[in-house]
């Protein structure tokens, strides 16, 4: 029972991330080695974490597309590996299905958060602002609780249940997911970089690429440049400045006419 409510605070943990900024700490390389420790083994923990990442790196919510729930997917495969004592390919293959079974649920429940939000409309044409807070508040409660109940009856209930599914997955959907695992780190890049890549990027990237590939730089000394070249490009090194320059770029501009 504690193990289960402990596995079940790690989840609303995760979803606790969106209240306060995203601070990724709701991903499963963060995750992952916190059910580690509660089930006594970080470094499997962390094992499974590392590529549940890989697989839902490029699982982010843009537009009307929302991911499964990499949150709840990602806990209770790790820790139903971790339990079973089965390995990081078996957690990928669960990792999925229980990631879709968990927004399923959400999209239900998000029923219930569209009449909160009526009040929300409601405060800000009164422009009540502590009203307004305290909706956004309880929506976030709503959806810690939602992720703690889910992550905690399933982990307390199915341990046993899932060791059965996982024994009568066909081995050859194990090898296959053997197979797939080793091309999850490509793929998540890929999806990755389809999303952040354009003209103004791309040869950033490149000089990234070429530093690490052909000069030897470690992943730190990219980092530094990456760093150094945001804050150059962007003017953080004399901010003051800038906006007196382009005010009186303006005030020319405006004689002109």
């Amino acid at each position: 029972m504690l193990t289960a409510v402990l596995i079940g605070l790690i989840g609303a943990l995760g979803v606790m991330d969106f209240q306060f900024g995203s601070l990724y700490i709701n991903r499963p390389i963060v995750l992952g080695p916190l059910v580690g420790l509660v089930l006594g083994d970080v470094t499997q923990g962390l094992i499974i974490g590392a590529n549940l990442e890989l697989f839902f790196m490029g699982a982010v919510s843009i537009g009307a597309y929302i991911p499964p729930d990499s949150i709840v997917g990602g806990i209770l495969a790790t820790a139903f590996a971790i339990s079973t004592g089965n390995s990081t390919e078996a957690a990928i293959a669960l990792a999925m299905p229980i990631g879709l079974i968990s927004l399923a649920v959400g999209n239900f429940l998000n029923v219930f958060n569209s009449v909160i939000l009526r009040f929300t409309d409601k405060y800000a044409e009164e422009g009540k602002y502590g009203g307004i807070v305290a909706t956004h508040w309880m929506i976030g409660i709503l959806n810690v609780l939602r992720r703690f109940l889910l992550v905690f009856f399933a982990f307390y209930l199915g341990v046993d249940k899932m060791q059965g599914l996982i024994d009568a997955i066909p081995t050859v959907l194990i090898d296959g997911m053997d197979a797939a695992a080793g091309l999850l780190p490509a793929l998540g890049f890929a999806m990755l970089m389809r999303m952040i890549l354009n003209k103004q990027i791309i040869p950033y990237f490149f000089l990234g690429f070429i530093c690490a590939a052909y000069l030897g730089m470690p992943v730190l000394g990219v980092a530094i440049l990456g760093l150094i070249i945001v804050v150059v490009q962007f003017g953080f090194l004399n901010p003051k400045n800038e906006t007196a320059t382009a005010s009186i770029n303006e005030e020319v501009d405006d004689d002109d006419f």
